[in-house]
C-alpha cells in the first residue's frame, strides 16, 4: 500500500513539475519582464523585457485601427489568449517639443519633452526575439487604468507589459530615434487600403523594431494604414545617426516630410505652415533660435539646458513636462528625466 501511495505522490509531482515548465515556458518572459520593474524618480519608472514581444503576430493580423482594439490585442497577448476583455483607452492630449544638434565631434543628439498632466512614464527597455533592441516610454493613462495607478505590485507591473505595444517616443539600437507630438489640430488621420494598420502610438515601437534609421522608417510608414490616437493630429520628429532629422504630419490623408531640427505643437508643412500655433507658445522659435545661435552644434550639457529651457512646470489644470530625453544617436543611449528634476539623470545604453 505505502509503495502504491508513493508512486501515485510521484506522478502527481511529477505532473505538477511538467505543468510548471510548461506553464513557465508560455509566461516566464512576461513575469520576468513585470519583476524587473523599478522605481526611478517620482512619475517614472523602468522596465526590461526579453523575448516574443507579440508585434509579429499582431501585423499578420492586418493590425488595428484604434487604441481600443489594439489595447484588446495586448491584454490577449499577455494572457496569452486566456483572457479577453473590452479595453477603453485615455483621449486626453498633451503637448511636447523636441530638437536634434551636431556634438563639435560629430555626433548626433535629440532633444524630447513630453508634456502632459500629472503622466505617470514607463521606460520599456525590450531585446525582442526578432528586431532591434529598443527603449521606449508611455504613459500609464494612456489604458485609463485605476486611478492613480502605479506600476507597483506585481499585478500592476504586469499590466504595464502592454507598453510593448504603444509608445510616445524612443530609440533604437541603430541610433533611430522617434517622438510624437500633436501637430495643432484635431484633424484625424485615417486611411483605409487594404494595408495593415496601425494607430500613431502603435507605429512608434513597430518602427524602431524594425527600421535602421529614417529612410527605413518612413518606408515602414508608407507600407502601414495610420489612425490617429486621442482623436487629434499627430506628428513625428524623427533622427537618426546620420544627422538626418525631418517631421512626418498628415494633410488630407496623406504624408508630408518636412526637414526640421526643431517641432513642437504646430504643423511645419507648406499645406498647413504654423495651424494650431497659440498665442504665447514661443518654444519652437526658441529652439529655432538656440539652434541657430549654436549653428546646429551642441554638446549634451547644452542640448539639455536648450530642451529645459522650454520644458513646462507642472500646474495644476496645465500641461507640464513629465519627462524630458537627451538621447545620443550615434552612441545609442539615452538620458531620462522625470518631472524636470533635472538633478537626477537617469542614464541608459543599447546593444548591450
Amino acid at each position: 500500500m505505502k509503495k502504491v501511495l508513493k508512486i501515485a505522490l510521484l506522478c502527481v509531482l511529477g505532473l505538477l513539475i511538467v505543468a510548471g515548465v510548461l506553464v513557465w515556458m508560455e509566461f516566464g518572459a512576461l513575469v520576468k519582464g513585470a519583476m524587473s520593474t523599478e522605481i526611478l524618480d517620482d512619475g517614472l519608472y523602468y522596465m526590461e523585457y526579453r523575448g516574443d514581444d507579440g508585434f509579429d503576430e499582431l501585423m499578420a493580423k492586418g493590425g488595428f485601427e484604434s487604441a481600443d482594439q489594439l489595447a484588446g490585442y495586448a491584454i490577449e497577448f499577455l494572457s496569452k489568449g486566456h483572457y479577453k476583455t473590452d479595453v477603453n483607452t485615455s483621449k486626453e492630449p498633451y503637448g511636447c517639443s523636441a530638437l536634434t544638434v551636431r556634438t563639435p565631434d560629430g555626433d548626433v543628439l535629440m532633444g524630447r519633452n513630453f508634456d502632459f498632466p500629472s503622466a505617470v512614464g514607463v521606460i520599456m527597455h525590450c531585446i525582442p526575439d526578432k528586431g532591434y533592441e529598443t527603449i521606449t516610454t508611455f504613459n500609464v493613462e494612456f489604458y485609463n487604468f485605476d486611478k492613480d495607478f502605479k506600476p507597483e505590485g506585481f499585478k500592476n507591473q504586469y499590466i504595464c507589459l502592454t507598453g510593448l505595444f504603444v509608445a510616445l517616443d524612443g530609440i533604437n539600437e541603430k541610433g533611430l530615434a522617434i517622438a510624437d507630438l500633436m501637430a495643432g489640430d484635431t484633424i484625424q488621420t485615417h486611411q483605409r487600403t487594404s494595408k495593415p494598420d496601425l494607430t500613431t502610438t502603435a507605429a512608434i515601437p513597430y518602427m524602431l523594431k524594425n527600421a535602421a534609421n529614417v529612410d527605413e522608417a518612413l518606408k515602414l510608414l508608407e507600407g502601414i494604414d495610420m489612425h490617429s490616437d486621442i482623436g487629434s493630429a499627430h506628428h513625428y520628429a524623427m533622427a537618426d545617426a546620420s544627422g538626418r532629422s525631418v517631421v512626418v504630419e498628415y494633410v488630407d490623408n496623406k504624408m508630408v516630410v518636412v526637414e526640421s531640427s526643431a517641432v513642437a505643437n504646430h504643423y511645419l508643412c507648406e499645406q498647413k505652415l504654423n495651424v494650431g500655433l497659440a498665442e504665447g507658445d514661443d518654444r519652437y522659435d526658441r529652439l529655432c533660435q538656440r539652434f541657430d545661435q549654436a549653428h546646429g552644434v551642441m554638446n549634451e550639457k547644452q542640448l539639455t539646458e536648450a530642451i529645459a529651457a522650454v520644458s513646462q512646470p507642472l500646474r495644476e489644470g496645465f500641461l507640464g513636462t513629465a519627462w524630458t530625453m537627451v538621447i545620443d544617436l550615434s552612441h545609442p543611449s539615452v538620458t531620462y528625466y522625470s518631472r524636470r528634476h533635472f538633478d537626477k539623470p537617469f542614464h541608459f545604453e543599447l546593444g548591450r
